[in-house]
């Protein structure tokens, strides 16, 4: 199976859909359980207790507001639970995560620029579940610095500096070369270092 096919494609007819009581039943249960139940529903309930919150403002600093970045993660929740019962290692669940958040938030902002929106200039976000952190961070000037790179370069320092990803895995997330990571990042950071700058100075 390759991921970013199940990432950009849309819930096939029959599959189960990421509901609340999915997503949000028993949580702590799911902790002490996942390792030992391979049942999609009780591991879609621990990635998303553990992981949604950053998986949102991972997406809202790629697509730039935060009503978009919650369809963005529901959408990749849901491609990964019906991709469960096919992953051969379910570990790599998060990983897949992130490439299906960066799948789609790529598809986004092609959306955007079909439909000749300005993407510098995007509609206001709408409150969300992690509204108040993404405003903290709007008023940032290294996140401002951060939407007028060009969305390799922007995908690879969020990957590897907010994500927190290895080389590899953003490399993997992307769907490209480490070497090309690397590259992206460099060329990115060259641009942000003057915002970092300012930050600290003010």
């Amino acid at each position: 199976m390759k991921p970013s096919n199940a990432c950009n494609s849309a819930r096939q007819p029959g599959q189960k859909p990421v509901t609340a009581a999915v997503v949000a039943e028993s949580p702590a249960a799911a902790v002490a359980g996942a390792e030992r139940d391979a049942d999609p529903d009780t591991a879609i309930r621990e990635l998303y207790s553990v992981h949604h919150r950053s998986l949102v403002r991972l997406a809202a600093l790629l697509v730039r507001d935060a009503a978009t970045a919650e369809e963005v993660v529901h959408d990749a929740f849901v491609a990964v639970h019906g991709a469960l019962p096919r992953l051969r290692d379910t570990g790599k669940a998060l990983s897949y995560l992130h490439q299906c958040v960066v799948s789609r938030s790529r598809s986004e902002l092609q959306r955007r620029a079909v439909a000749a929106d300005d993407a510098r200039n995007p509609p206001p976000g709408v409150p969300g579940a992690g509204q108040a952190a993404i405003s903290a961070l709007e008023r940032s000037a290294v996140v401002a610095a951060l939407r007028v790179l060009p969305a390799r370069q922007r995908e690879a320092l969020v990957l590897r500096y907010y994500a927190d990803l290895s080389e590899a895995d953003a490399a993997r997330a992307m769907g490209i070369s480490r070497g090309a990571v690397k590259s992206h990042a460099a060329r990115g950071m060259s641009v942000l270092r003057p915002a970092l700058e300012d930050a600290r100075g003010s």
